[in-house]
């Protein structure tokens, strides 16, 4: 059986007797200084261990979402009517959709950008368009003399944008009620001259023979729908378009009409622009955490103002230019990589320029073929913990090594003094 004087020899830690040991001034300062350094540099160490480090590069693109790209919009255009408004896609391997309205919605807006009715439905699709031969004009009573000058004022009470527009006064007149809501019905038939006959034999056959001074608002056929409150259209919704160079864009487009390019103004106010899926606040603030810049070119053109004010003369087409770059952030997660985050940041460049053409908004982007990498790097508790310990070893010695220096040289300094008085 083992002794214990025997396990006590094994003592590392030998202590002295108290009454041989002896305590100073200067002990006591550098034992308060020790335990100050302490106390910091491990302040220190802990705040470099939840401190989140991360280290980037750049990889080839390898997206997990697919081979197409969600673009989520909503713009205001002062100037376009919803009735002519159309969103459409192209791109470099052929593609070529028009008129896309099954993830669009438009609300009609005043100049101000005010909301001024509901949301905006289109009239149903046309067929091909047959005009006939052009026929001698009669001035009949009720109609309007035309001029230059007054054709430029009614066309623009009414926010004649194409060409043929027709409009059904009910009552003889354009009266505006409050809010800016119009006395008169839009058509949105065919333009063929059989279609346009019936169409106003049903007109006439709606009115009371009786009193032909009142319309019945309520018995309007299929190819009649309420004319848009006002020139200008708030357009919202979301796009899917290949990860390929192609082109976003916003026109006027009617198969029944013909436009005079010389009154289009493509003037828009962007609410928002983003590429790829919808980042919530809250997941793209934790992703913050990591890399504060991230974001930053998430929406880049969200709240800008592109208006012309007929400075360059008609004719003015605005494109944008977007460099679209890919951004994942992937973190440790029970000692397995998680993508915390995939977000698409854009550079954008835009001018003003004319054309002999229609004017658009023309959104070209572009997606690089690679992307950023950012990983965050984990810290590992064990090396914390060593760090710690050798914080107070280290600063123990040290103080340790220090004081027995300045005791040593306190009594040496004391002798000789001694030694001089006698």
């Amino acid at each position: 059986m083992i002794s214990s004087s025997k396990i006590k020899s094994v003592d590392f830690y030998r202590k002295i007797p108290r009454d041989l040991t002896e305590a100073s001034l200067s002990g006591a300062g550098l034992s308060i200084i020790a335990a100050l350094a302490m106390m910091f540099l491990f302040g220190m160490e802990l705040n470099n261990y939840l401190a989140v480090s991360t280290t980037t590069s750049v990889i080839v693109d390898n997206s997990s979402d697919g081979d197409f790209l969600r673009i989520d919009f909503n713009m205001s255009f002062p100037a376009l009517s919803c009735e002519f408004a159309s969103v459409d896609v192209s791109d470099v391997l052929g593609t070529n959709r028009l008129n896309i309205t099954k993830t669009i919605r438009k609300f009609s807006i005043d100049p101000h950008l005010r909301p001024t009715g509901a949301e905006f439905h289109s009239g149903p699709v046309l067929h091909s368009i047959k005009h006939g031969d052009e026929v001698d004009e009669e001035t009949v009573e009720g109609a309007v003399p035309l001029n230059g000058v007054s054709f430029d004022k009614l066309s623009h009470l009414h926010h004649i944008q194409g060409y043929p527009s027709i409009r059904i006064f009910r009552k003889g007149s354009d009266l505006r009620e409050d809010h800016g809501h119009h006395e008169h019905e839009s058509y949105y038939g065919d333009r063929d001259a059989e279609t346009l006959v019936k169409a106003m034999e049903d007109l006439v056959a709606s009115v009371p023979q009786e009193s032909q001074m009142l319309a019945l608002e309520d018995k309007s056929n299929v190819l009649k729908l309420p004319a848009p409150l006002t020139g200008g259209c708030r357009i919202e919704g979301y796009v899917r378009v290949k990860k390929v160079p192609g082109n976003l864009i916003i026109s006027a487009r009617s198969g029944a009409h013909s436009f005079d390019a010389s009154k289009m103004n493509m003037s828009h106010v962007i609410s928002h622009l983003s590429f790829g899926k919808t980042i919530s606040p809250w997941l793209l603030s934790n992703a913050k955490r990591l890399i504060p810049h991230l974001g930053r070119s998430h929406d880049r053109l969200n709240g800008r103002s592109f208006i012309n004010h007929r400075d360059l003369d008609a004719n003015v087409t605005i494109e944008h230019y977007l460099q679209i770059v890919k951004t994942e952030v992937v973190t440790m997660k029970s000692s397995r990589e998680h993508t915390l985050i995939e977000e698409y940041e854009y550079t954008a460049h835009s001018s003003l320029a004319q054309s002999i053409y229609i004017p658009v908004v023309k959104f070209h982007f572009e997606l690089s073929p690679m992307q950023v990498l950012i990983t965050e790097n984990p810290k590992s508790f064990s090396h914390f913990l060593t760090n710690v310990c050798a914080i107070i070893g280290g600063v123990f010695t040290v103080a340790g090594i220090l004081d027995s220096i300045l005791h040593n040289t306190i009594r040496v300094m004391k002798k000789v003094e001694l030694g001089k008085n006698h």
